[in-house]
């Protein structure tokens, strides 16, 4: 049983940092065979849950970068 698309979208994301739709589809194809529309649905979901963050590179190219997480301010007792 394989895991769900998203989670191996971020697997790839996490080592990589970035790539290009393009780019995940090709690793995701090595193994599998995934269509632009299922990846653009696993993109959509990590988009809207805060995971990654999608952008316009050119026309017909996106570019993919995963979301840090950012630090919790710092709290000093007085």
């Amino acid at each position: 049983m394989n895991a769900p698309l998203r989670f191996t979208v971020l697997e790839i994301l996490k080592e990589k940092k970035h790539a290009t739709d393009e780019e995940i589809l090709t690793l995701l194809n090595k193994g599998n065979s995934y269509s632009m529309h299922e990846l653009n649905k696993a993109l959509l979901d990590l988009e809207i849950l805060g995971s990654i963050s999608v952008r316009w590179v050119a026309k017909e190219k996106r570019r993919v970068e995963i979301v840090e997480a950012a630090a919790a301010p710092v709290r000093y007792a007085e």
